[in-house]
């Protein structure tokens, strides 16, 4: 069987209907034309990785969604609702093949009407793998804003993870078409901001940094176990404000999301970077 034919096969899509999870084809429709989501990106997701054949932090992304859905003012369901809907998509999931499980929450048709809630599962697809064990080549690219603005903006939805990707998206293609792999944004002032997809750490001086939550950036569930865990083993770690220079001038650098996990920046605006050896001890913290 083609490769191809193996992902179709095993992708797998839940939508909440009335009380229950209902698993349809991945191939049939599940929200009208209508749906505000679709026509206004007027909702939230979370991206749940699957290993082993469970989703080992699903917690945490849970209740980001929570977060999430109270920024945008949306209805959302309920934990009980989306952990049904991942068991459902999750039935005799191989557990030899890594997954990312996705759950989508919109404000449906609007107007008092019931939110769309949606779980999808596929494969890992093997572009993130590659990147998780060849690492990255990344470039900096500004995202418009003063790094203080969006935490005293409320309507630019800072801190929640939105359907509306559309920046994230061209931002990472203008990077490819560069030859770079992925972006870490930075402020008007040149403060570092966060990923597409993920958040950056950096190590300096024996010190994790990533940068402070006050900015507006997404918080990231991995970066948080990975500083909890850091913690715990006396290793120490700060929301620093930190500059492209930092970067530069750091032992370390990674991108950190919950289905790629770790990936070593390897290369940064054009300069080739090493690591001092500390990916593997970083990578180590994340699976004690």
């Amino acid at each position: 069987m083609r490769q191809a034919d193996v992902v179709t096969d095993l992708r797998r899509v839940a939508v909440w209907r009335g009380d229950a999870a209902v698993v349809v084809p991945a191939d049939q429709p599940v929200v009208t034309a209508f749906d505000l989501g679709l026509g206004r990106g007027d909702g939230v997701f979370e991206s749940v990785a699957v290993v082993d054949g469970g989703t080992p932090h699903l917690d945490e992304h849970l209740a980001r969604m929570a977060r999430s859905a109270a920024i945008m003012e949306l209805a959302d369901p309920g934990e009980q609702t989306w952990r049904a809907m991942v068991d459902a998509v999750l039935a005799s999931w191989p557990v030899e093949i890594e997954g990312v499980c996705r759950l989508f929450l919109t404000r449906g048709l609007g107007a008092g009407l019931p939110p769309t809630a949606l779980a999808l599962l596929s494969p890992v697809s093997p572009e993130v793998v590659r990147q998780r064990t060849a690492g990255l080549s990344v470039v900096t690219l500004g995202l418009g804003v003063p790094a203080a603005f969006r935490a005293e903006a409320p309507w630019l939805l800072g801190g929640a993870k939105t359907l509306s990707y559309a920046v994230n998206m061209a931002a990472q293609r203008h990077a490819q078409r560069l030859g770079a792999d992925d972006v870490v944004f930075t402020s008007l002032e040149g403060q570092l901001l966060e990923g597409p997809t993920s958040t950056v750490v950096w190590s300096a001086d024996g010190v994790l940094h990533t940068p402070p939550l006050e900015t507006g950036i997404l918080a990231g569930t991995t970066s948080a176990r990975l500083f909890a865990r850091a913690g715990a083993a006396g290793r120490p770690t700060s929301f620093t404000a930190g500059t492209v220079d930092d970067l530069h001038a750091a032992d370390g650098v990674w991108l950190l999301s919950g289905v790629r996990g770790v990936a070593t920046v390897h290369t940064l605006d054009g300069v080739p970077r090493g690591d001092a050896g500390l990916s593997a001890g970083v990578r180590a913290l994340l699976a004690g």
